[in-house]
């Protein structure tokens, strides 16, 4: 699978230099984290067929079967954590081209990591940082998994909340194609995550489907209901609570009304 998928990516991305696929590994975060400790490049990409313990944000697990593409990147920005405040919602820009330049379909993207169709959860993406001694960002991962299988692949309790690129194109995405263009975008994106800061931001809330919506964030065992306004030049979300009180959410977990089982 390795030579299909390298065949598919422009030989103008040194990223297809660097990639290595495994047909199954526990986590692709957790063994590109172990490249990164062991001194692996900028741009070493780490692709699995499977994952047996994928992860997502707030300890979740990511179900992983095979047919669906699980990639992670390792980037070395050497910069201060909080210049990355950015760098999920850039990831997910980068998913939602990777997907139409593959399938023909753009996906939305709920705040913060998971992009959707039509109200249904297509692919998640986990950021994760390595600070150095000296409190700087050495190291930053970003892992991305797009569901690409057959709806009846997931389990049954799934199916109502979890879409794919199966269902919802008619166009032919292989694994394969799909990860080549991840891999190009991811590029793309690394090559302008500064220096294009807010025209990213302006292309994430385009697609960013929580904007205007009626919310409810969970902070731990607390729990508010409000309406997504908008989104700071980080990716913070702006939000009026029921109360009329205005506030930036930087973390927890925001549920959007109608979406995955949110009534």
């Amino acid at each position: 699978m390795k030579n299909e998928i390298v065949s598919q990516i422009t030989t103008e991305c040194p990223w297809r230099d660097t990639l290595l696929w495994y047909d199954r590994l526990d986590s692709t975060n957790t063994y590109a984290k172990k490249l990164a400790q062991e001194g692996a490049p900028h741009g070493t990409v780490v692709v699995a067929e499977r994952q047996t313990g994928g992860r997502g944000r707030m300890g979740r697990s990511f179900l992983s079967p095979a047919g669906g593409v699980y990639l992670s990147v390792i980037l070395r920005p050497a910069c201060p954590p909080e210049n990355l405040m950015h760098l999920t919602c850039a990831a997910a820009v980068a998913g939602c081209k990777a997907v139409e330049k593959a399938c023909g379909v753009c996906p939305d993207i709920k705040w913060t990591n998971d992009l959707v169709f039509r109200g249904k959860k297509l692919g998640g993406i986990l950021t994760e940082l390595m600070l150095s001694g000296s409190g700087v960002a050495d190291c930053a991962i970003i892992g991305i998994g797009i569901n690409c299988q057959k709806p009846t692949d997931f389990p049954p309790e799934l199916q109502e909340t979890v879409t794919s690129l199966a269902e919802i194109s008619d166009t032919c995405c292989t694994a394969e194609v799909l990860t080549a263009k991840l891999v190009e975008s991811l590029y793309e994106m690394a090559q302008q995550l500064f220096s294009h800061k807010s025209t990213i931001m302006d292309e994430y809330r385009r697609h960013c489907i929580t904007l205007g919506k009626e919310i409810k964030v969970i902070s731990g065992e607390h729990i508010t209901y409000g309406t997504a306004l908008d989104l700071d030049a980080d990716g913070g979300l702006l939000v009026r609570f029921s109360d009329g009180s205005e506030k930036l959410v930087t973390s927890g977990e925001v549920s959007v009304r109608g979406m995955y089982g949110y009534l």
